[in-house]
């Protein structure tokens, strides 16, 4: 599995002879989403819209490009605005068996998905998850007195229509090769980017882009999330550094940033770690994602910490994104 994964990404961001080959593939794929937009904008296919504004955040890109750090703070801002956010997402890892599934911050992540579980953390609003938005949407409003709708990875869920579109960016790896999937890590074309009406991009930010910054915040322990120490403090120090995530790599260049010795551990996106997975022959920290803590505390030691991270944007993003809101009432 992970010399796909690594093949994957040469084919992708580093270039690759796999590229040529899959070009057919990647054009016949690139033309069904083309055709399937247009049918819903022409209205072939019928989009549902609520009585509530829905901002969809979305990524045209596979792979983490920061939206789940983006929904807590849309859902942080709009409560501070004087709305009352809810959210849907899709439940990514999830195996309920019965779909929409509202999600509390002590949910199980197995039955709703680890991402689910954090942004329920930290959004402190409804929320609700399932592989259709429509659905989830519904719930969220049968369940609660929202005023607002953001759904997390919902830009090509089409049947939802939205107020307001925010594609999410990977600054570093933007759109890799520019190519269609297989032969690329694009779902829609990059023009697609084009007609949302934000374009968020984490790590740098290009021309028309806002900047959405991490602030890694300090180490909190698994076994008790009250005792926390800086992430400095294990400076020279050697740990074990465990990540499932989609791009690991912003998280442990985080850590050798801080001086951390680290030994990498890295797992698919999405791992559901099993306690003998996080075994290793000593008494050093280990230290994870907390996409991931939240799916290791039912084993937790006391040397298992994770590092929250803070999002940021500019206070422009936020102006914007209320007037336009305003325009767009009714």
């Amino acid at each position: 599995m992970k010399l796909i994964r690594n093949t994957l990404e040469k084919t992708w961001y580093q270039g690759h002879w796999l590229v040529k080959p899959l070009l057919p593939l990647s054009w016949l794929f690139c033309a069904i989403v083309v055709l399937r937009r247009f049918a819903y904008r022409v209205g072939i296919f019928r989009s549902v819209r609520f009585k509530v504004p829905v901002i969809v955040v979305g990524n045209i890109t596979v792979g983490g490009t920061g939206k789940t750090p983006l929904t807590i703070w849309l859902a942080r801002f709009l409560a501070r605005s004087g709305y009352k956010p809810g959210i849907i997402s899709r439940g990514y890892g999830g195996h309920a068996r019965k779909w929409p599934q509202q999600v509390r911050a002590d949910a199980d992540p197995w039955i709703v998905g680890d991402e689910a579980i954090v942004i329920a953390r930290h959004a402190d609003c409804p929320m609700a998850v399932g592989p259709e938005r429509v659905a989830d949407a519904q719930a969220i409003l049968n369940h609660s007195d929202c005023d607002i709708i953001i759904s997390d990875d919902g830009l090509q869920h089409y049947p939802l229509a939205r107020k307001v579109e925010i594609v999410a960016i990977d600054g570093h790896r933007r759109f890799g090769n520019g190519k269609c999937l297989p032969a690329g890590p694009l779902r829609e074309p990059a023009s697609r980017a084009e007609s949302a009406d934000f374009l968020v991009s984490k790590n740098v930010a290009g021309s028309g882009e806002y900047l959405l910054r991490y602030v890694a915040g300090p180490l909190r322990k698994l076994v008790d999330e009250s005792c926390t120490q800086p992430l400095e403090k294990l400076a020279q120090q050697r740990v074990h550094a465990v990540a499932g995530i989609a791009n690991p790599g912003a998280f442990f260049a985080e850590l050798r940033k801080a001086g951390l010795d680290i030994i990498v551990h890295e797992f698919p996106d999405h791992h559901f770690f099993t306690a003998t997975e996080l075994e290793f022959d000593d008494d050093l920290p280990v230290v994870m994602t907390e996409k991931d803590a939240v799916k290791c505390h039912r084993f937790a030691r006391d040397n298992f910490w994770y590092l929250p991270i803070t999002p940021e944007l500019p206070e422009e993003f936020g102006i914007r994104l209320l007037n336009l809101l305003e325009s767009r009432n009714g």
